[in-house]
């Protein structure tokens, strides 16, 4: 009965994609028989909560139909991503770029630009964590759907989220113009992303569960290709708004479902790894040695490229090459990526728990982002009115107060949801 409560308590995370973005969503209903696993429940957020591996996969093989354990380094990698989100959004929020420090541009500012490739990597490592095993199950219908469901809230609170951003500094007509789709906000728009990537990612689960290990590892090529070339020789039907949700488009801040689909295609390779490797010790520190590797030689590429490090960076703080993605934006932010997600695999249900605050933001991406864009728009903006009227260092204190806040904000919210289960439970059986 307790798994039960447990695996009751976790349906309303369904992104991460836990994201996802931590990483989404409800977790199936369970079955008083054979409750869901706890790593299903954990990385459906694929936004979602806390987790414990089980030490008895070092021993035996692991069943992938039944995975090992909850996995607290999605969470907090995701949680990596969403900080690192909240601490540009809270800077660049109050304060324009020019008026960073030195200091401020490199390299605090740059190094957010690890979150958006970090928080779509975690999204299909989220995916193939709780989903992919599951294709084959008889209620995977109903698994199915709920993803499709939480598209649909992530939808509307990237909606809600767009008026909130925009209400104190634009008209009625360009909030309804941005609304319908006509144009893009820029803080809320990885939102958009991941709620239209989860209202079609969950028909192809099953196909990538079936598909042989070769097609699936060579997958992420034939995708950017696919993106690449329709952002250079296929016009959209003139629609370029079309483009932008697509493929990217320079005038407007998206992220393209196939521009960025690589990295979720990367995500899910490396949630299959981290399903198989993640109970033992030794195959989970070979795994982060692996990833660390590979941070290492993107950043390598990256520096072998630059001409000149500093000004390049500085660039890339403020978003030169971020849309349409650029080979320079992408090597050193996939390469952040895979170096804090090295540290989250690395560090295992230890550093989770050493860290829990970043964790407990990355069990509830969402609920990370409806609190902190309320918070700046809202409370900084509009309230206190401190938009271009305090210094950096304010504003940075404000924005590491603010990440506080928002963990706070999801542990009561997350206790007050176990505290009303036990009654929602007697209630349901009558």
């Amino acid at each position: 009965m307790r798994a039960a409560l447990d695996a009751r308590s976790t349906r309303s995370d369904a992104l991460t994609l836990r994201i996802t973005w931590s990483t989404t969503g409800r977790a199936a209903r369970p079955n008083r028989s054979r409750p869901d696993p706890p790593c299903c429940r954990s990385a459906v957020d694929v936004t979602s909560a806390e987790s414990h591996a089980t030490p008895a996969a070092a021993a035996v093989p692991p069943d992938l139909s039944r995975p090992v354990g909850r996995i607290g380094a999605i969470d907090l990698a995701r949680g990596f991503a969403v900080c690192l989100m909240i601490l540009s959004h809270g800077t660049n929020g109050l304060l324009p770029y020019d008026q960073f420090p030195d200091w401020g541009q490199v390299p605090v500012h740059a190094i957010t630009k690890f979150s958006s490739s970090l928080f779509v990597i975690v999204f299909g490592i989220a995916l193939a964590v709780a989903f992919v095993p599951k294709t084959g199950a008889p209620d995977w219908p109903q698994r199915r759907n709920r993803l499709l469901w939480r598209g649909i809230v992530v939808l509307f609170w990237y909606k809600v989220l767009t008026v909130v951003e925009m209400y104190g500094r634009h008209d009625r007509d360009a909030i309804v113009d941005t609304l319908l789709y006509r144009n893009f906000p820029s803080f809320v728009e990885i939102l958009d992303f991941y709620a239209i990537a989860l209202l079609w990612i969950p028909w192809l689960l099953p196909l990538w569960a079936k598909m042989p290990a070769w097609l699936r590892w060579s997958s992420p090529i034939p995708v950017a290709f696919a993106s690449w070339w329709l952002l250079h020789n296929f016009d959209f039907w003139g629609v370029p708004q079309l483009q932008a949700l697509l493929v990217e488009h320079p005038d407007y801040y998206t992220w393209g479902q196939l521009a960025r689909g690589p990295l979720i295609l990367v995500g899910l390779l490396l949630g299959g790894l981290l399903l198989r490797w993640y109970g033992d010790p030794r195959t989970r520190l070979a795994l982060a040695g692996a990833l660390a590797l590979v941070a290492a030689l993107l950043f390598a590429w990256f520096l072998v490229r630059a001409d000149a490090v500093r000004p390049l960076l500085v660039e890339i703080g403020r978003n030169a090459g971020k849309h349409p993605p650029q080979l320079m934006f992408m090597l050193f932010s996939t390469g952040g990526a895979f170096a804090l997600l090295a540290l989250a695999v690395a560090g295992g249900e230890w550093l989770a728990r050493t860290l829990r605050p970043i964790a407990v933001i990355g069990s509830d991406a969402l609920m990370a982002f409806i609190v902190h864009i309320s918070v700046i728009f809202v409370l900084f903006r509009e309230t206190l009115g401190y938009y271009q009227a305090v210094s950096y260092e304010r504003a940075l204190l404000l924005t590491v107060l603010l990440i506080a806040a928002t963990a706070t904000w999801i542990s009561l919210w997350q206790a007050m949801k176990r505290a009303m289960a036990p009654a929602v439970q007697r209630q349901s059986w009558g």
